[in-house]
This record gives structure tokens, C-alpha cells and sequence, in this order.
């Protein structure tokens, strides 16, 4: 006959019940006894939100994993169970500006008068950086990077690759977190997964909804030249990005600011929103206090693609619309332009360059210059006329091959010879 024995952990506030079923060997300083099983071994861990277990199909294993495994299980029944007192929050996020929404977090988990704690960070598997590496090197995403540094166990650091991954939605389950936050994690949710958290799931988004729902809505932003932009705190629905706002903040982006610095300067203010918004929704009140989004004013922001970068000088926006895209497309996938160099022997050859930085010129040129010519001018700015009239100005490029440079240097490189746009 089967036999159950238990052991209660008392350092923790919120008992962690540590069940061995089946077997008379002594599991190895845990004071467990069990017997040798006929069938499969479970050794189970249990709290009061939930369970996690490890199925042994060799009965006589079940002893040897545990002894192996203690002070993993140790460990993540210390976190797990916490102060049992406080609230269980789960953050999802990837890249590096969720990773610095993640430190503030764990920050405020860390103060004396907290009332919550990070039960476990969540972030997309790492891949593959620079040339030459191979699949099997890729680093961990800057989010799982700033967790394991911030002495987050590494057992709480999931990393799924789709977040609809059963063994993935069992761990939530058995975490039962009061509330999920996200900061571009990356991955759709699904509702099995937003049924989990008792008080729902917040997003930070960097716009202000229902204004440019979607995977890009910084660049597409700065690419539609918007006088004001913002970023929101709103909860998460299943349709993209359509959750109801808790809070939001507005802000004037300039003319100059590109796409890197604008989303950095937004998650840092959609940090302070969420932890200034942080206690309603932890207590259930902010779910009240969230307002609807119009869906008449709904903007998408579509994913941005490679073959988007190409920038057009025919365009009807003009120099303007350009210099919004160079902005917007900053970083990745960045915009190009098709140059024609005339070289020492007298042959037109076509290069293709990477703009980096422009600002928009004051003109119309003087009569009579060659329309397609691009010039030096206040020898530092290199000047190209749109077919409307107005005048483009690079600042920063990139040869192809080359590092990016100021456009006087590249100016200078061609040594006198003449230069075209396409």
C-alpha cells in the first residue's frame, strides 16, 4: 500500500508541503521516507496556489534526482512561497528597454514596504549575436540577462518560445500570479494564459492607444510626423493591443528625435505610470478605474521590413516625409539611398548608402544647379533636392563597407568627382 509523508518547510511565512510518494528509501536530508514503488514516483511540491511535480519513471531514481536536486528545490521554494503575505507579480519582456522596466521593478519588489514580489520573469529564448556564431551560442535576451543578475533563480526565469506552450501555461498555473506585467515581450498571449493572473495582465505600450496599435508603433509614429505621441499603461485583451487604459502620459517628440531615444524616453515614463499605478492594480481597483479604448480612433502600426528602407525622392511629403522615415526607421531596419559617383577613369557607378541622420534644409537653390547634383553645404551637411523642391540634408552616413561618418568626411573621400541621387 502506497504511503504519503510530508515535511513543512517553517521558514517560510506561506508552508511549502513537500510530499514523497511511494518508497521506503530515505530521501536524502529532507526526512521524507517512502517506499520503493511498482510503477512511477512523484515527487511532488506543493503550496497553496498550486503544484508543480517531476514524473521518474524508474522508481529506484526517485531518491538519487532528489538528493541531486535539493538545493534547486530548496531554492525555488523560498522564492516561490515568498513572504507569503505579498502579492505575486510575473513580468514578460524582452529586449533591452524592458529589461530596464524590469530593474525598476524588482527595485520596488525590494523595499521595505513593499507589497509585492516578482515570482518570476518571463522573456523570449535568446538568439544568435554577430557573425560566425552558431545556434546552439545564442546569449539570453537583455531581460533574462537582468534577471539572473538581480539574483532571480534561474528555475524563474522562462523563457518559451511561444507563450501557448503547455508545459509553459502549466507553470503559470502552478505560480497563480495576482498580476502579469509585459514590456514588449514579443509573444501573443493566449487566453489561457490571460484567465491565469487574479487581477488580469498590464501592458506597457509605447503610444497613446488606440493611436498605433501594433509591433511598431514608435517608428510608425515618427514616420507619420505626429506632433504628439505618449505611451500608455492599458490591460490586456486578446485582440492586439485594444485593452482598456489605466493610465497614460503625452509628450511633444521634436522634430530631431529618432526612433531608439524616443522609445527609451517612453518606457522610462511608462514605468513610473505603472509603479504609481502599481497598488490599485494589485488590489483589484484599477480594473474599475481603466477606461475603454474609442475604436473609432484606432492607428495601426504595422511591422516594419527591410524592403520599406529605400527612400524615394518623388515621395509627395518631400524632404519632410524623408526626414520623418530616416527618423522613425532609425536602428532597424534604417533607410537607404541609391547614390551615383563618377570614378577616376570617368564611369558612372551606382552605390547603395545608409542614411543615419538628416534634418530638413531651407531652400529652394539658386537657378540653374543641376537638380539631381548633391552638394556640400556650411561644409557639413550634403544637400539633395526632392522632386517637389525642398531640400534633404544628410548629416551621418554609411558607405557600404565602411563605418557610419559625417558627410563632410564622405564628401571629402570622393576627392573632387561629382556626385547624383538616383
Amino acid at each position: 500500500m502506497a504511503t504519503t509523508s510530508t515535511l513543512r518547510v517553517a521558514t517560510f511565512r506561506q508552508p511549502f508541503v513537500v510530499g514523497c510518494r511511494k518508497g521506503c528509501s530515505e530521501v536524502a536530508q529532507l526526512g521524507a521516507p517512502v517506499r520503493k514503488p511498482l510503477g512511477q514516483t512523484a515527487l511532488k511540491c506543493a503550496q497553496l496556489r498550486g503544484s508543480v511535480s517531476k514524473e521518474l519513471s524508474n522508481a529506484h531514481l526517485q531518491a538519487q534526482w532528489a538528493r541531486k536536486h535539493r538545493s534547486h528545490l530548496v531554492r525555488s521554494m523560498a522564492y516561490s512561497a515568498g513572504s507569503g503575505d505579498k502579492a505575486q507579480v510575473v513580468f514578460l519582456g524582452t529586449p533591452e528597454v524592458a529589461a530596464g522596466v524590469l530593474d525598476r521593478l524588482l527595485t520596488a519588489a525590494e523595499a521595505e514596504d513593499s507589497t509585492f514580489e516578482v515570482a518570476a520573469v518571463v522573456s523570449q529564448p535568446g538568439k544568435p549575436r554577430g557573425r560566425g556564431r552558431v545556434k546552439g551560442e545564442a546569449p539570453p535576451s537583455p531581460v533574462a540577462d537582468l534577471a539572473a543578475k538581480r539574483g532571480v533563480p534561474v528555475e524563474n526565469i522562462l523563457t518559451p518560445f511561444k507563450a501557448r506552450e503547455e508545459a509553459f501555461l502549466e507553470r503559470m498555473e502552478a505560480i497563480a500570479p495576482d498580476l502579469c506585467i509585459t514590456a514588449a515581450y514579443g509573444n501573443m498571449l493566449p487566453t489561457r494564459f490571460l484567465d491565469i493572473p487574479k487581477h488580469g495582465t498590464l501592458n506597457i505600450h509605447p503610444s497613446l492607444l488606440p493611436k498605433f496599435r501594433g509591433a511598431a508603433p514608435v517608428p510608425r509614429a515618427l514616420e507619420a510626423g505626429v506632433e504628439e505621441t505618449g505611451v500608455s499603461v492599458a490591460y490586456t485583451v486578446l485582440a492586439c493591443d485594444a485593452g482598456p487604459i489605466l493610465a497614460s502620459e503625452r509628450m511633444a517628440p521634436g522634430d530631431e528625435i529618432q526612433a531608439p531615444e524616443l522609445l527609451q524616453e517612453l518606457f522610462e515614463r511608462g514605468t513610473n505610470l505603472l509603479l504609481a499605478e502599481l497598488p490599485g492594480a494589485l488590489d483589484g481597483s484599477g480594473a474599475a478605474k481603466a477606461v475603454a479604448q474609442d475604436e473609432n480612433e484606432v492607428v495601426h502600426a504595422d511591422k516594419m521590413s527591410p524592403e520599406e528602407a529605400l527612400l524615394d525622392f518623388g515621395h509627395p511629403g518631400g524632404a519632410r516625409a524623408l526626414h520623418n522615415k530616416v527618423r522613425g526607421f532609425a536602428g532597424w531596419p534604417g533607410t537607404k539611398v541609391d547614390l551615383v559617383i563618377e570614378n577616376k577613369k570617368g564611369v558612372k557607378e551606382t552605390i547603395n548608402v545608409k542614411v543615419v541622420e538628416t534634418c530638413v534644409g531651407k531652400g529652394p537653390r539658386a537657378d540653374g544647379q543641376d537638380r539631381m547634383a548633391i552638394t556640400l553645404v556650411d561644409k557639413k551637411r550634403l544637400q539633395v533636392e526632392c522632386d517637389d523642391g525642398s531640400l534633404l540634408e544628410i548629416l551621418k552616413l554609411q558607405p557600404p563597407g565602411k563605418k557610419v561618418q559625417e558627410a563632410f568626411a564622405f564628401f571629402n573621400g570622393l576627392q573632387g568627382r561629382p556626385v547624383w541621387r538616383t
